[in-house]
């Protein structure tokens, strides 16, 4: 029997490879967890109220592209958030958790030539292991491009050379930054605009991580997009409930952008989608209009930043992030770290290597490893400082 040769060459998979090299060994101390970027923060108590009180909406099949409810609530979001307007009937629609929007975009979007030659879609290195493999199943190239400290931990994009360019269909980019935490600024997204126009390809932004920062909120692309006057059809936006609400469970993400592209996607969708159940709709709805319980949540990781930057004073190297929930640590070797500090203390990180590509001497993530600031903040103190004492001193 034949299989796809597309997807022979793919590593195995982030947190399966962690198994595989620390699961053999004996935790040397009381475990903390620091691998997974889950929420471990309470989501609203009322999300479950509103939950039953729809849960009728469990006997029949749910709106695939989101109900007018959810919508309107998203748009309306978007609105106080980027002080963009959107029709909701025409420019977002409701999406299973980003991830699936992420590929199904691609399929949707991503041309089968361009300038008569197989597409290339740019991939930040590190990246969200979506992203390659969207860009593997629509017959593209994923092209990935260093996101280092060289380059302010994002892609310099318009560094590429004009082949590349040329060839280019998609760019993937995502501000906050996973795992660095950086912030594209408002003249990084207006080149990378411009940059689009002038070369004609899509900007895939995935803001997931917009709503944890440390000062003022990150500036996301559809702000910029609308000040240019570009193409509404050129960007399109994702975003979610996961990190914002700690409603990873939820499954419950958008995609905005033109109306021929909401088109697109829509129509695919109706034949591959897995549409959230209409309960969890009505749940999504509440939540994207309330803003209460994220301030609240940005607060707790506020007071987080403050612990790393405590206990990762003077450390050469530490690079305290803008945004999001991980710690971005320069090591020597970063598999070799997490084997240590795995065998040593009990804390488990992620290898920097396992986000990225690349042989191992170019591998950008190969001298990092990431921390997810995700546990309680005693928890978290003792993790960071037993983390710090392992391998900084």
């Amino acid at each position: 029997m034949n299989f796809p040769e597309r997807f022979s060459n793919l590593p195995a998979y982030a947190f399966p490879r962690l198994r595989a090299l620390l699961d053999h060994y004996e935790p040397g101390g009381e475990v903390v967890h620091m691998t997974i970027g889950e929420p471990k923060h309470a989501f609203p108590g009322w999300v479950t109220d509103v939950i039953v009180e729809n849960s009728a909406g469990f006997q029949g099949y749910p709106n695939n592209d989101g109900s007018d409810e959810l919508r309107g609530a998203i748009t309306d979001w978007i609105e106080r958030r980027y002080g963009v307007t959107l029709d909701p009937g025409t420019s977002v629609m409701a999406l299973n958790g980003t991830r699936e929007g992420l590929y199904n975009a691609a399929m949707a979007l991503c041309p089968e030539q361009k300038n008569g030659q197989k597409p290339i879609v740019l991939c930040p290195n590190p990246f969200y292991q979506v992203y390659m493999v969207a860009s593997l199943s629509v017959g593209a190239e994923p092209h990935f491009v260093p996101a280092t400290a060289a380059t302010g931990h994002l892609p310099d994009y318009a560094g590429l050379p004009e082949d590349v360019l040329n060839r280019t269909a998609v760019a993937y980019i995502c501000s906050p930054a996973n795992p660095q935490g950086a912030v594209a600024s408002r003249d990084y997204w207006a080149e990378l605009i411009r940059l689009a126009e002038q070369y004609d390809f899509r900007i895939f932004a995935d803001e997931c991580y917009s709503e944890i920062y440390r000062n003022d909120a990150p500036t996301g692309v559809l702000t910029v997009a609308q000040e240019l006057g570009a193409d509404p059809e050129r960007i399109t936006l994702f975003n979610s409930l996961s990190k914002r609400s700690n409603l990873a469970g939820l499954r419950s993400g958008l995609i905005a952008g033109g109306p021929e592209t909401i088109k697109r996607v829509k129509q695919l969708r109706a034949y591959s989608g897995a549409p959230l159940p209409a309960p969890l709709q009505a749940a999504a709805a509440t939540v994207w209009a309330d803003e209460a319980h994220v301030r609240e949540n940005r607060a707790l990781y506020q007071e987080k930043y403050a612990i790393a930057d405590e206990v990762f004073a003077g450390v050469q190297g530490y690079m305290p992030p803008e945004a999001g929930f991980f710690l971005w640590l320069p090591v020597d070797d970063g598999e070799a770290t997490a084997l240590k500090l795995w065998q040593e203390t009990g804390v488990r990180v992620l290898p920097g290597a396992y986000l990225a590509q690349g042989e191992p001497g170019q591998n950008p993530g190969k001298g990092y490893i990431r921390a997810a600031m995700v546990a309680p903040k005693t928890e978290l103190r003792r993790g960071l400082i037993t983390l710090r004492d392992c391998i900084y001193r």
